[in-house]
């Protein structure tokens, strides 16, 4: 008989935002060190992002991807859009997201379209201002989809 090997269908999506070396000048001289920031999502409404250091690549996206499994964010959905113009900030970046038409795709740099790939987000807008660096746009992209609301959410707020 033989046996059936099933696949391991990931959970998650991973997908690297950016990596950086960093270096440390200590007594001994400089310890050099990597950074990558790296994005997790389902690909349905929720995704996460982290940020990973270590001497090597594989330890530091690892640790980057067991952050961004513990910091998930629910994003709000318009059938493949968002439901409102929002904007985050993060250090010196500031990002403007808003709701397209069907069809239009994600227009948005590297960093920024990753993450809304990842939550889901098939038609959107996006402006940066300031810092293009993938740390911080990253930050500023979250902040801005964590303040997403939708009209029945907005609707019972008010009382409606």
């Amino acid at each position: 008989m033989r046996e059936q090997i099933e696949k391991e269908v990931p959970e998650f999506e991973e997908r690297t935002l950016g990596i950086k070396r960093v270096a440390k000048t200590t007594k001994g001289g400089k310890q050099m060190r990597l950074l990558v920031c790296s994005a997790v999502g389902d690909s349905i409404s929720r995704v996460g992002i982290g940020v990973g250091k270590s001497a090597e690549i594989a330890n530091s996206s690892k640790k980057a991807q067991e952050q961004a499994k513990k910091n998930m964010v629910e994003v709000k959905h318009h059938k493949n859009t968002i439901p409102h113009i929002v904007m985050g900030k993060c250090g010196g970046a500031r990002i403007l997201i808003r709701p397209a038409s069907p069809g239009t795709g994600i227009i948005a740099c590297d960093t920024v379209r990753n993450i809304l790939e990842l939550c889901g987000i098939k038609d959107a807008l996006t402006k940066s201002f300031g810092s293009s660096s993938a740390d911080n746009l990253a930050k500023a992209t979250m902040s801005a989809l964590s303040k997403l609301r939708t009209r029945e959410e907005v609707f019972k707020l008010r009382g409606i």
